[in-house]
């Protein structure tokens, strides 16, 4: 199950759990090969308020739900795939046309970006969303994994967000020792890196390596937070994202998905 909790503005500290659904009232993905672990609860859910749906990485399943009354979430559609060990995160994009899922081969701690393992486990599954909000569901378009491999260092997919381009969908992510890669995914079933940020270690000249956890894009600036190296701030030089620096946000949570436009 998952909790609901309300937190009034005026008195955060008065913060309670409302509701406790259940997700799985017959129970997850417990048998799959190759889960990392079977279906217990939801690693990570992304709330779409302004379309209100969410989108729940629940370990062995990808969830889809409604969200019109906060309080009552209700679930239209879950999915699995063959290739995913554990669903760990979920992006929309800004139109809803599309849901990204991540899938963290290995928990974080294996290297999983080599050709060995190939180009569809620990990477993201792009499903588009059919079939509007009274009869949504997902339909599988591509994966996406960087195909700089990185040999014996840790690298899968892992936390990232829009790059908020008007009309277009960017995304910018983290993948641990696999640096940083820049995504193109406005064709949905042919996602492609368009850059990357990758630090290789250099103990002579004293450059440690990259090994980042998660990357967000705020206000002009992409912001990575990194495990051995602390905090690096990039600045992107691309004409196709020149646009996103119209779009400011005076706050940013990545699992309260804002909507953008230019000037907001």
């Amino acid at each position: 199950k998952i909790s609901v909790i309300e937190v009034p503005t005026d008195d955060p500290a008065s913060a309670s759990v409302v509701n406790e659904p259940v997700v799985f009232p017959e129970g997850g993905n417990e048998d799959q090969d190759g889960l990392l672990l079977p279906t217990q609860g939801c690693h990570d859910i992304t709330v779409y308020p302004h379309r209100d749906i969410a989108a729940a990485a629940c370990m062995g399943d990808g969830v889809m739900m409604d969200i019109s009354d906060p309080v009552e979430p209700v679930v239209t559609e879950t999915v699995r795939d063959e290739n995913f060990a554990f669903w760990h995160s979920a992006t929309f994009t800004n139109d809803a046309k599309s849901v990204l899922f991540t899938d963290e081969l290995g928990g974080g701690g294996a290297p999983t970006c080599t050709e060995e393992i190939g180009p569809k486990r620990g990477a993201d599954a792009i499903y588009s969303l059919k079939g509007g909000k009274k009869n949504p569901r997902l339909e599988f378009a591509s994966y996406f994994k960087i195909d700089r491999h990185q040999g014996e260092q840790v690298c899968v997919a892992h936390n990232g967000s829009l790059i908020p381009v008007p009309g277009k969908d960017y995304f910018v992510q983290s993948w641990y020792q696999g640096g940083i890669s820049v995504i193109d995914f406005n064709d949905p079933e042919n996602p492609r890196e368009i850059g990357y940020f990758d630090v290789a270690p250099d103990e002579e000249a004293g450059v440690t390596g990259n090994d980042t956890w998660s990357t967000y894009y705020y206000n002009g600036y992409v912001y990575s937070s990194d495990i051995v190296r602390g905090l690096d701030v990039l600045k992107l030089d691309d004409r196709r994202l020149n646009r996103a620096e119209k779009v400011t946000y005076d706050e940013f949570n990545p699992q309260s998905q804002p909507r953008y436009r230019p000037g907001r």
